[in-house]
């Protein structure tokens, strides 16, 4: 019985975070996941949707198309670099749909690319698997 209080409590506990904070921990998580070489990892953070959205030189339609991209682009974990986000500016537009604004900076070696900065803005909806992005506008 006390450890299911125990359990209760924890749940009650996890749950309590706001938007914000759940959102922040998606990208905290994303940037985990991109500086241990994991693209798929990172992808945990979007919408597994035809509907997800990237818009870049290109724009790619669908989570596949998406995660094609992102592993073409970088190839290795060299070319990932490491990466960091600033200036991240969080605004809930309803319970259910939030927009991010931000910069990036990859820092890598010459060989890899060079370092690679831009800025970006992305469209969250809250799924049942959570905050996750279903629209990417970087440049």
């Amino acid at each position: 019985m006390f450890r299911m209080l125990i359990l209760l409590l924890a749940a009650s506990i996890a749950s309590s975070a706001s938007p914000e904070q759940e959102i922040r921990r998606v990208l905290n998580d994303q940037v985990q996941s991109w500086n241990h070489g994991n693209i798929d990892g990172f992808m945990q953070g979007y919408d597994n949707s035809p509907d997800t959205v990237f818009i870049g030189k290109n724009i790619e339609h669908g989570y596949d198309a998406v995660l094609r991209r992102y592993h073409e682009r970088y190839p290795t974990p060299e070319k990932m670099g490491k990466l960091a986000f600033s200036g991240l500016a969080v605004h809930l537009l309803s319970a259910d749909y939030a927009s991010v604004v931000g910069a990036f900076h990859l820092t890598r070696t010459p060989s890899a690319g060079g370092n690679a900065s831009g800025i970006f803005s992305l469209l969250f909806h809250r799924t049942p698997a959570g905050w996750k992005i279903i629209l990417d506008h970087t440049s």
